[in-house]
């Protein structure tokens, strides 16, 4: 996991992404998340890796950071690929065996699903790495406000957001710290043998216990500054002009896509 960029992993710069406002970020996220999903035309896709291309040099967030991030769900990826892509019901492209084969149109559909997944994921980890969990917090409880009115603890659920947040930097950094230490003992963490499991065991234990640990000890601080969950204060900021020709701009931006791409299918 070394070299990766966690999602809540803090980039400091000095860039005009990181000097937006957070509200603007996540709104603008979530349109992006509902532009990925409305859509099914590949033109969507095209422009998300430009947008995404071009939003993560802004920011100063190498894309090869972002290809790592994603790395670890490469399972679950390409289980979800190949689930698509071959059919048993006799409707495949290519057959293999009986009605077993493969499938154009699942290849297409699954290789869609895979690339709005990895988008997406690639627009979080730029929010994350401009956006400080302070701010997001904040900007969580701004967005979420009218919901205070239907009784919605708001400041609680930004809370816990902000503390996940900063607990999977954390737990990256313990990770590789204890895998570093466990193979300066002699553990072969990279066999493929069937002491594999139980070599890594070795890793995930002591992991789980010092999360575990961290959460007690926050949880202690939490309840020595008399923390109730209510009554959560923050510095109000107006969105600057810049903040509001970016809202405006990329909401504008999203419905434009969303038409043309429905127009095109």
């Amino acid at each position: 996991m070394r070299g990766m960029l966690p999602l809540g992993g803090y980039v400091v710069a000095s860039t005009r992404v990181h000097e937006c406002d957070a509200r603007v970020k996540l709104v603008l996220l979530l349109a992006v998340t509902v532009v990925m999903f409305v859509s099914v035309s590949p033109l969507v896709i095209a422009v998300s890796v430009i947008s995404l291309a071009a939003l993560a040099r802004a920011a100063r967030v190498p894309a090869s950071q972002l290809l790592r991030s994603v790395r670890p769900t490469v399972v679950v990826l390409a289980f979800a690929l190949l689930a698509n892509a071959f059919v048993v019901d006799g409707t495949a492209d290519v057959v293999i065996m009986g009605g077993f084969g493969l499938s154009a149109a699942g290849l297409v559909r699954g290789a869609t699903a895979v690339a709005r997944i990895v988008l997406l994921v690639g627009f979080a980890l730029v929010v994350s790495s401009t956006t400080t969990g302070p701010q997001l917090a904040d900007a969580v409880v701004s967005l979420m406000s009218p919901l205070a009115a239907f009784g919605f603890p708001v400041g609680d659920f930004a809370m816990v957001l902000s503390i996940a947040l900063r607990f999977v930097p954390l737990a990256v950094g313990e990770f590789d710290r204890i895998m570093a230490a466990q193979r300066a003992r002699g553990a072969d963490l990279d066999t493929s043998s069937s002491r594999r499991l139980g070599r890594w065991a070795a890793v995930l234990v002591p992991l789980v216990v010092s999360l575990f640990r961290d959460a007690d000890v926050l949880a202690d601080a939490m309840r020595d500054r008399c923390y109730r969950g209510e009554g959560r204060t923050r510095l109000a900021r107006r969105l600057s002009a810049a903040d509001v020709a970016t809202l405006v701009c990329g909401l504008a931006s999203a419905a434009f896509v969303c038409i043309v791409s429905a127009l095109i299918a």
